[in-house]
């Protein structure tokens, strides 16, 4: 689940240092009109910070994924292993019709991989050290298989505009908020109070944290798609082999949160954290497969 959290990490990070941004210039100050908002202005501005927060996090993903788990890109091969996993990515991407990814290994004793990158043509596909001692050839494969399907599938791309739509409302929703606790509760008749501030800011973080679960639902769904794409890739069988894999592994998902969205396993959570799992239950997925007409 590597690639998501990252990507809303970084997100949301960038969301607040824009917010930060139009205080200080003073765009929030425009967007009021004689003690009301100019809600045209502020959908606006909304749509052009949230969309811009959203392709900037896009941009920096893979500089993001590279820094933050250490990933050593293989340039030139130095070992058979090294070897294979160049060769097989190069077939599985000519065959799925995008340019060859960067390939790297990144140090974790837990199975796992993520793919990333700004477009499918520009990618970044990684592998634990974990997942190559732990699988045989045929289930790597299938792993592999699985991620370059979410770059060919341009998962990244996609999840960049919901994210962006959902800033854009998150900011445009939290600003009215601050304004009615301003004017309704603190009684600020000119200008801004404390209570615009705080509320602005509470309602931002609370607002993105039910916001995410759009985007983990996107994510749920695009894991079958992904998967189908793998057993394309490299056979059914394989595929669900490794989901298999996964399932015999004491807690899968052992990576930072902010790169958990975007692995190969997922992570087992349930009631109402189901909402904000990215990854379905891996015994959901290999049925899925297992009752495919591949």
């Amino acid at each position: 689940m590597l690639r998501i959290l990252l990507f809303l990490g970084t997100n949301l990070a960038i969301i607040f240092i824009l917010s930060i941004s139009m205080r200080v210039l003073g765009l929030d100050s425009y967007l009021t009109q004689q003690g009301g908002i100019n809600y045209n202005a502020l959908l606006i501005f909304s749509g052009i910070f949230g969309m811009g927060g959203a392709f900037i996090s896009l941009a920096m993903s893979k500089w993001m994924a590279k820094k933050s788990m250490g990933v050593r890109l293989i340039e030139t091969p130095a070992s058979q292993q090294e070897s294979w996993l160049l060769s097989t990515v190069e077939m599985q991407a000519r065959e799925a019709g995008i340019a060859m990814p960067e390939v790297g290994i990144f140090d974790s004793a837990q199975p796992n991989a993520f793919a990333t990158g700004m477009n499918k043509n520009a990618a970044l596909v990684a592998v634990s050290s974990g997942l190559l001692n732990s699988m045989t050839q045929g289930e790597v494969e299938a792993v592999l298989g699985h991620e370059v399907s979410h770059v060919a599938n341009g998962d990244m791309v996609t999840l960049t505009l919901i994210q962006g739509v959902v800033n854009t409302f998150v900011i445009f929703f939290s600003r009215i908020i601050g304004h009615l606790i301003d004017k309704v509760v603190f009684k600020v008749e000119r200008g801004y109070g404390p209570g615009y501030w705080i509320g602005t800011i509470v309602a931002q973080i609370v607002l993105s944290i039910l916001a995410s679960v759009i985007v983990m639902w996107f994510s749920r769904y695009r894991e079958f798609k992904a998967d189908a794409g793998g057993a394309h890739l490299a056979g059914r069988e394989k595929m669900i082999a490794a989901l298999r894999r996964l399932q015999q592994a004491s807690n899968t998902s052992a990576l930072p949160d902010e790169m958990a969205a975007f692995g190969i396993s997922g992570e087992k959570k349930i009631n109402f954290a189901k909402f904000f799992m990215s990854h379905p239950p891996l015994e959901e997925r290999i049925a899925a497969l297992e009752q495919s007409q591949l």
